[in-house]
């Protein structure tokens, strides 16, 4: 048996027993143990309590006074791609469009028409070193999207390089097959015809290699419509995906409606919202995962987070992480421009990057809180005041170790 006792915890940080989705005001409550130990056993949290009482162990880290928070739960990510696109950030700057852009050949299809000439193994290769620096920041469970590919082979390159990572990786990842991304030009005149092609030759290879847990589309003017949305989520269902929607990002576009109509676990973006839909999507059973550093990165209005949450609607936060649009999987980065932005707490910050981000993942029962039997995917932190330093001090690095599985990553 291999236990690890860490003591002196100057605050244990998302302390539950029975943890649950957390909607309106349950968003900002953060239940912290003060001075407190914590039990690792075999890789998770077997049990925790305060100095005044601990187990006798003999292997002992003293975190002299540092807190100790779970690991963020990074629910929407597109970190295999086969290279950056920084030429098209600096004609961003000069004034081009994401529509001149588009012209020129820049956008997804730039990403895909890269990837199209990479190899498997070398797509592998720079996603597993993403992923590791994105564990070092922090990130203990990830989501990621294929939606690069728009070919049938490409496609199931990138999902099958997602297998590896997943068998590979020492955090849970959770795979969502994204070819419904944007329309390749190919079929740029014939959206039917891809269509057909994701329902009807995509879906059933990733049914026989089992290559993606869910199925997403990118619901927006000039992309998939709510009906083809809702054609593509159904088709993906007949074999065990759940939809995960990219919904409302620059337009009311209907995404929010397609992904309660479908049971989506997520609806992701939502930079674009009314009041109506607000309340439609309090009143379902899809969370709302807001993307701030993707707004950010476009210059875009930020989610209207302050109105989701006092509506009920229960919301995550993830990074985005991606070439085009947020290059950058740095969830530190999230929750602080979260609360600076968004005017969310701190406490609810952190609850919708860590708790409610492993729900948007369906990873509740494994990360996301302080709970016995968890992994004990772990951030320690330097030395802070209080919690709201984290999101406070927002250029520094406040991360002193991160644990996965009990252990002492990189």
């Amino acid at each position: 048996m291999n236990q690890m006792l860490l003591t002196n915890i100057h605050q244990l940080i998302n302390v539950r027993q029975q943890p649950a989705l957390l909607r309106g005001k349950e968003l900002s409550s953060l239940p912290i143990l003060e001075n407190a130990w914590l039990l690792i056993v075999n890789g998770r949290i077997a049990d925790f309590g305060t100095m005044d009482a601990y187990p006798e162990v003999s292997n002992v880290m003293d975190l002299k006074g540092a807190s100790v928070l779970p690991c963020w739960c990074d629910s929407h990510t597109h970190l295999v791609f086969a290279a950056s696109r920084e030429e098209e950030f600096v004609d961003k700057i000069k004034g081009m469009s994401y529509e001149d852009i588009a012209a020129k050949g820049g956008g997804i299809l730039n990403s895909a028409r890269r990837l199209a000439l990479t190899t498997e193994e070398a797509l592998y290769t720079s996603a597993k070193q993403r992923l590791v620096d994105i564990i070092r920041l922090g990130t203990g469970a990830v989501e990621i999207k294929s939606g690069y590919g728009l070919s049938v082979e490409a496609e199931i390159k990138m999902l099958r390089v997602i297998k590896q990572l997943k068998e590979t990786s020492p955090i849970p990842i959770k795979a969502t097959f994204l070819g419904a991304h944007t329309y390749p030009l190919l079929f740029k005149e014939d959206h039917e015809g891809y269509i057909d092609q994701i329902i009807h030759e995509m879906l059933p290879i990733i049914d026989r290699e089992q290559l993606a847990d869910y199925i997403d589309v990118f619901c927006e003017k000039g992309f998939f419509s709510p009906e083809e949305t809702i054609r593509i989520c159904e088709a993906g269902k007949k074999i065990g995906l759940q939809p995960k929607i990219h919904a409302n990002q620059l337009n009311l576009s209907g995404g929010v409606q397609a992904g309660i109509q479908t049971n989506a676990i997520s609806v992701d973006h939502l930079e674009t919202m009314d009041d109506e839909t607000i309340q439609l999507l309090a009143s379902s059973n899809t969370i709302g995962t807001l993307l701030p550093t993707a707004a950010y990165f476009l210059r875009m209005p930020f989610q209207p987070a302050r109105q989701l949450i006092d509506s009920g609607t229960a919301i995550a936060l993830a990074s985005d992480y991606n070439p085009g649009s947020s290059p950058s999987g740095n969830m530190n980065m999230v929750v602080s421009m979260s609360c600076i932005q968004m005017k969310m707490l701190p406490e609810e910050a952190i609850n919708a990057a860590t708790l409610n981000g492993a729900y948007a993942m369906e990873l509740e029962k494994e990360v996301g809180s302080i709970t016995i039997g968890k992994r004990a995917n772990l951030i320690i932190t330097q030395p802070i005041p209080s919690i709201a330093y984290l999101p406070y001090a927002f250029g520094s690095n406040l991360i002193d170790r991160v644990l996965i599985n009990g252990e002492v990553f990189g």
